[in-house]
């Protein structure tokens, strides 16, 4: 499954990027270097567990295993101490990459409830990130073992070097941009 999403950017996204934007080399085409994950979990301050279980949803949904996220100072008005566990991430590359890139688009975000299309506000680099409110749009959590919704945002990295370089990347990969 991975490789088809492998090959098909090797195969047509690459040729038509190359021709839309004139590049003199294949290698200047944009690629997609990594998949950043990030959970933020704030209610973790009181409930130790929201991290346990927020690593195994996040391991199964990514299906590389995630780590947690320490908290790096004290905050007093958020009952939060130096080196308390306070989220999880995980970056995906290679195989594992695409193949959560597949199954995301395909899958995972036609199932947001009245879904319209991702915002395309990209960070002036060619990068995205794409916040989604509930774990539950992916088919890997079953949705009677959670006792709370949490949310996500999936960074994706490119080597673009303009928002419109990054736009066709992710739109040739099939990420639906809402239309403006």
């Amino acid at each position: 499954m991975a490789a088809t999403l492998k090959t098909t950017y090797n195969e047509t996204i690459v040729p038509a990027l190359v021709k839309e934007f004139g590049y003199t080399s294949v290698m200047q085409a944009p690629k997609l270097q990594k998949i950043s994950v990030n959970m933020g979990l704030g209610a973790a301050t009181q409930d130790k567990k929201i991290v346990e279980t927020a690593v195994k949803e996040l391991t199964a949904i990514t299906g590389q295993q995630a780590v947690s996220t320490l908290a790096s100072k004290d905050i007093s008005n958020f009952k939060l101490r130096k080196k308390m566990p306070i989220g999880a991430r995980v970056t995906l590359r290679g195989d594992k990459m695409y193949e959560f890139l597949e199954r995301l688009i395909r899958v995972a975000l036609p199932r947001i409830r009245d879904f319209q299309g991702v915002s395309n506000k990209l960070d002036g680099r060619g990068n995205y990130t794409l916040g989604i409110t509930e774990q539950i749009i992916f088919p890997e959590i079953n949705i009677d073992s959670i006792n709370k919704i949490l949310g996500m945002n999936i960074t994706f990295v490119t080597s673009a070097n303009t928002d419109e370089e990054g736009a066709a990347l992710l739109r040739a990969f099939g990420m639906p941009f809402k239309k403006n």
